[in-house]
């Protein structure tokens, strides 16, 4: 039971459209506009750097905020510097996983827009920000491919597919860095590289139209408005 509420109170947090609700707040429906999508890119694109800046900001935190708490309930977040170890149960383990992948669930899926939403990657960077610090160095890392590839090719669709892509490498290199620093209390990494895994999957589905557009020669650059 515990499982559940904290796996739906994530969902329903991950589900608030604060793309929508800024937009209306100016007066535009943004589903109406640009790609249609409530995420921060099309926000942006459409209401300029600023409220797209905004919407990034508040879906990391729908991301981050509900999976830190999990993780706080759970024991497995202490606020004090300490680490899970591989002393932790599996199970907990996937509750804390499942809360995080909750709320990216309901960015994509929420339940007070008939279950059409955005496409997850702000609040998916949250999300893995808020699971210390296994996710939270791999995002970390996929963040660093996703700017450099924002840079050179001003497409934030297919540098969010790439980021997504290198997600799992960064998550399943990390036992062998923790024991290259001398380090042997990493958690066991297997959950962590399956989550990984499911969520780089639905980032490049959900990005299969930017993909199409990328080979077509059509698809929008950073700096252009809609």
């Amino acid at each position: 039971m515990t499982a559940a509420l904290l796996i739906l109170a994530a969902y329903l947090a991950g589900s608030v459209p604060f793309g929508l609700i800024i937009a209306r707040a100016r007066g535009v429906d943004i589903r109406a506009h640009g790609s249609g999508n409530i995420g921060a890119t099309n926000v942006g694109r459409v209401l300029g750097r600023r409220w797209g800046a905004l919407c990034f900001a508040l879906d990391v935190l729908k991301g981050l905020l509900p999976t830190l708490a999990a993780g706080w309930h759970l024991g497995l977040v202490r606020f004090d510097g300490t680490e899970p170890t591989a002393t932790v149960s599996t199970g907990a383990l996937f509750v804390w996983l499942g809360a995080m992948s909750a709320t990216v669930v309901g960015h994509m899926f929420p339940v007070w827009l008939g279950f059409k939403g955005g496409k997850g990657v702000a609040t998916g960077f949250g999300a893995l920000l808020g699971v210390w610090p296994v996710l939270t160095a791999a995002a970390a890392g996929a963040l660093v491919v996703w700017l450099a590839s924002v840079k050179l090719t001003r497409m934030v669709g297919i540098s969010s597919v790439l980021a997504a892509l290198c997600l799992p490498v960064f998550v399943l290199v990390q036992p062998t860095l923790a024991a290259a620093m001398g380090r042997g209390d990493h958690p066991p990494v297997w959950p962590f590289a399956v989550v990984a895994c499911v969520l780089a999957a639905v980032v490049v589905i959900r990005h299969r139209a930017n993909i199409a557009r990328t080979f077509a020669g059509t698809e929008h650059r950073v700096g252009r408005r809609a």
